[in-house]
């Protein structure tokens, strides 16, 4: 049950300039025309969709968000996979500079001067982790969309998982390590801080753990710690920033290991002998024989003369990247699958490797309470990207209003968690058909209005 994806990071939509945004144009269609080569020649040709590792915009707004997101359609298209899967991560880039308050530079300061400690006291308050957050609000307003909204609380995000082998499922684990970003970070000495409400990674029986992140270790002052959960907790660890791509096995204990999988830069500023436009193709899958996890890299590179994308034969572990990881989860379940799972939603759209939602949290990280599960209504995942993507702030809130999901006499504040708990309750009411064809007129109304 090979699980492709394809991954990308450091995209930097809104960072051309001058004469480079016809290069940086031309180089984005290329990407997408040569992965939809790359994995059609695969046997197995299934794509389950696009991991994104941060740095989707450039300095975070709105108009950025739409291009990206236009691309993203495309690339989706081309490799055949559903535009709604994403998986993705903010990065340093994917901030908002210009809406850090001058209480918000106090408190990044008053963390930097400090260390963990006095991140676990600012991000414990509600107004002081609202203002960090308050930066993130056009990524937010974006992510959201994918089902990979940002845990408000700085909380690890968890949601989907995808099945490699029989009773063998990767489970991805989104984490910020930008939300102490504020455009001149340093890593000698690292200023940046992950938190242990992030990185206590969940364990499962029969999961093996692929997280997400922007950026490498060596960025943050508590790495020590991140590194113990990641080398105990995770089979591959996938980060962006640094736009050099490399590879590192690191062997944990006896059947046991741990992949660090750096990705260079989709779009850096510029290409030169070090830093080039790349972006991997990446096979999941499960080796029976050792019950392992089996990772096939396919990266690619840019060629600066012939300007096309190519195999790269020197980065990511030469010219047949394929690397099988001691996976100690996967031995827990034994010889026999174990029933489904409780409480998960099959998407109907696979036929090969299954893909399922999951809860957004985990009971190890969210004080023993279950967290609730997506609703389970065809088109779904599609509505809600539609729904937070493609519409405007008045048109999400008058579909919410007219189809009577705000609770008559509310004085809640609106916020994107609200819409995504409103919007879950249309979808589970069965209001689902008439909130997809609200988002079509609203959207019909506002192009005819624009011609």
């Amino acid at each position: 049950m090979s699980a492709i994806f394809v991954h990308v990071s450091d995209i930097h939509f809104g960072q051309e300039r001058d004469h480079v945004v016809h290069i940086h144009d031309d180089v984005k269609r290329e990407l997408v025309a040569d992965a939809t080569a790359v994995v059609a020649a695969l046997p197995a040709s299934e794509v389950k969709g696009i991991l994104v590792t941060g740095d989707v915009a450039y300095s975070g707004k709105a108009e950025q968000y739409e291009a990206a997101g236009e691309w993203l359609d495309a690339l989706a298209g081309g490799i055949g996979c559903p535009i709604h899967r994403v998986q993705m991560v903010p990065g340093n880039h994917d901030l908002d500079r210009d809406k850090l308050s001058i209480g918000g530079s106090h408190l990044l300061e008053y963390i930097r001067q400090g260390g963990p400690a006095e991140y676990e006291k600012v991000v414990s308050n509600d107004d002081d982790r609202a203002t960090l957050f308050r930066r993130f609000e056009d990524y937010g307003r974006f992510c959201i969309g994918y089902n990979c909204g940002l845990d408000l609380e700085a909380k690890l995000a968890t949601n989907m998982r995808v099945e490699v082998g029989p009773g063998r499922w990767i489970r991805f684990v989104r984490l910020n390590s930008s939300l102490l970003c504020h455009g001149a970070e340093r890593h000698d000495p690292p200023e940046l801080v992950i938190g242990e409400r992030q990185f206590t990674i969940p364990r499962n029986a029969g999961e093996e753990n692929v997280v997400l992140v922007h950026h490498p270790l060596n960025w943050y002052k508590d790495e020590a710690d991140v590194r113990d959960y990641v080398r105990s907790r995770a089979r591959v660890f996938i980060s962006g920033h640094e736009h050099n791509p490399k590879v590192h096995i690191d062997e944990v204990d006896n059947g046991c290991d741990v992949m660090m999988l750096a990705a260079g830069a989709a779009v850096p500023f510029k290409s030169n002998d070090i830093y080039t436009y790349t972006y991997n193709v990446i096979e999941f899958d499960w080796d029976d024989a050792t019950d392992s996890l089996v990772v096939t890299m396919h990266p690619r590179a840019w060629n600066p003369r012939s300007k096309v994308f190519e195999a790269d034969h020197k980065r990511l572990g030469g010219e047949e990247p394929c690397f099988t990881l001691g996976s100690p989860n996967f031995r827990k379940v034994g010889a026999r699958p174990p029933a489904d799972a409780v409480g998960t939603v099959a998407d109907e759209t696979s036929s090969e490797a299954a893909v399922e939602l999951v809860p957004a949290d985990n009971p190890e990280t969210s004080g023993g309470e279950e967290a609730p599960m997506p609703p389970d209504a065809e088109g779904y995942e599609l509505a809600m990207l539609r729904f937070f993507r493609n519409l405007y702030e008045g048109e999400r809130l008058r579909i919410l209003v007219e189809l009577d999901a705000l609770p008559v006499g509310s004085d809640e504040r609106m916020n994107q968690g609200l819409e995504l708990r409103l919007f879950d309750w249309l979808a589970r009411a069965g209001k689902l058909p008439e909130a997809v064809a609200m988002i079509d007129r609203l959207i019909n109304e506002r192009e005819e209005r624009d011609a």
